[in-house]
């Protein structure tokens, strides 16, 4: 089967041969095109976490320039819990797979955001898979094909690590920094 874009951005839509299964989704890209691949695709440490908010993200100062290749440094070898969030979207990224959440400090639809992603790696195939369904239970379908702005934020808890990513199409206007959590596993009660 071939995979086809059909979804806006690139965010979601792409046929896959399992849609539903977020663990089986292929990607679309190549590794080798995806910035700082290697820094992004590692296991959340077992080292206690800070407790943030999505506010202390926000005010992380950003560089001009990160390096394609460059290892992760400083604040991103640390891990971060987020015990006061509100989800406002989320879908599954067809270039690499990963699972997109965008979340704020409140539930108002017009508050900034910061993205937090769970990589389609395998160690993190339950989280995908426990988020998708937390998601269903608020009637929400997230898969390769479903996902999207959720019509109410809802209250989520985030652990993962801190990623300085890029300055590029990454999301909705309301996206704010180019630091993510990522990887990260997001809980939704």
């Amino acid at each position: 089967m071939s995979l086809l874009s059909v979804g806006c951005n690139g965010s979601f839509g792409v046929l896959q041969p399992t849609p539903q299964d977020l663990c089986k989704c292929l990607p679309v890209e190549p590794d080798i095109l995806d910035f700082r691949h290697l820094a992004k695709h590692v296991p959340i440490p077992s080292i206690a976490a800070q407790e943030i908010g999505v506010d202390t993200i926000l005010s992380w100062p950003q560089d001009t320039f990160v390096d394609p290749n460059a290892p992760r440094t400083g604040r991103e070898l640390q891990v971060f819990h987020v015990v006061n969030a509100f989800l406002q979207e989320t879908s599954v990224n067809a270039a690499d797979c990963d699972v997109h959440f965008e979340i704020s400090m409140t539930a108002d639809k017009n508050a900034n955001r910061v993205i937090v992603e769970t990589p389609v790696d395998s160690e993190f195939c339950s989280a995908r898979q426990n988020a998708q369904s937390q998601l269903a239970k608020h009637h929400f379908v997230l898969d390769s094909q479903h996902g999207g702005e959720l019509p109410q934020a809802l209250p989520v808890d985030i652990l993962g690590m801190a990623f300085e990513d890029f300055d590029h199409n990454r999301g909705s206007l309301q996206v704010k920094t180019i630091w993510e959590l990522h990887p990260a596993i997001v809980t939704i009660p």
